[in-house]
């Protein structure tokens, strides 16, 4: 069974067909930079030329970055424009769409749901969390394979300011971090959230995912296993896609 995801970040958007059997794209993702401002309009667009190119018919599955209640109202913009509070994102999109059926749900529930099922958090049981380390630092915590939807654990203080602006990969970027001072910075968060949760298993997901080797043996003193996501930057597009195949 193939179903159309997408998923929608600070800073691209990319989607592709997915077989949910394999938990893989069948063909190669196509991604176009999310425009800024990122409103409503503007995203909505872009979903609209991402879809279009494989020329899908189908049902789609969208993540967002922010809090989506109902499986439709977005309810956080923290990396996207503010025009998005309290928007129907399941109208919108399937507006653009000439009425395809659509699903939303939050980026990182969706990238965890996917690794849940077929990366690295496959038969897992106790607490687990999945980070996704991007624009900002979405989460997604599971006790038991269950999900705990829009948990937004990226928010959390640190220092005095939200983790994600410390400790995501833009983080990084804009303040020309080594991986050794970023893995620092990370490791401080970990250490936070793993003092509120007690996981058994921290996935790190995200675009850095694939660069885990840089940076994942210099954290240290956490007691949870720490594994980089199996299905890196694809997990989003993947979950969408599931969530869409459940709401059938």
């Amino acid at each position: 069974m193939q179903i159309f995801g997408v998923d929608i970040g600070g800073s691209g958007i990319k989607g592709a067909p997915v077989d949910l059997d394999r938990g893989e794209l069948t063909e190669e993702r196509f991604k176009v930079l999310t425009p800024h401002p990122a409103t409503p309009d503007g995203v909505a667009d872009g979903v609209r030329q991402v879809v279009a190119h494989f020329g899908w018919t189908g049902p789609v599955g969208l993540t967002f970055p922010g809090v989506v209640t109902g499986g439709h109202t977005v309810r956080t913009a923290a990396n996207v424009d503010k025009s998005w509070i309290d928007t129907d994102a399941r109208a919108l999109f399937s507006g653009v769409l000439d009425g395809l059926p659509v699903t939303v749900v939050n980026d990182a529930d969706a990238a965890g749901v996917a690794e849940m099922a077929f990366g690295a958090g496959r038969d897992r049981q106790g607490t687990v969390i999945l980070l996704t380390f991007g624009t900002g630092i979405g989460s997604a915590v599971f006790a038991d394979g269950v999900l705990v939807p829009n948990t937004e654990l990226g928010h959390l203080e640190l220092h005095g300011h939200d983790a994600e602006k410390r400790a995501s990969s833009k983080a990084k970027e804009d303040h020309d971090l080594t991986w050794e001072h970023w893995a620092s910075r990370v490791q401080k968060y970990l250490a936070h959230v793993e003092m509120l949760f007690s996981p058994e298993l921290f996935i790190i997901g995200g675009g850095v995912s694939r660069k885990s080797d840089k940076f994942l043996h210099l954290i240290e003193g956490i007691q949870a296993e720490i594994v980089p996501a199996q299905l890196q930057n694809n997990a989003g597009i993947v979950g969408a896609a599931m969530r869409a195949a459940k709401a059938e």
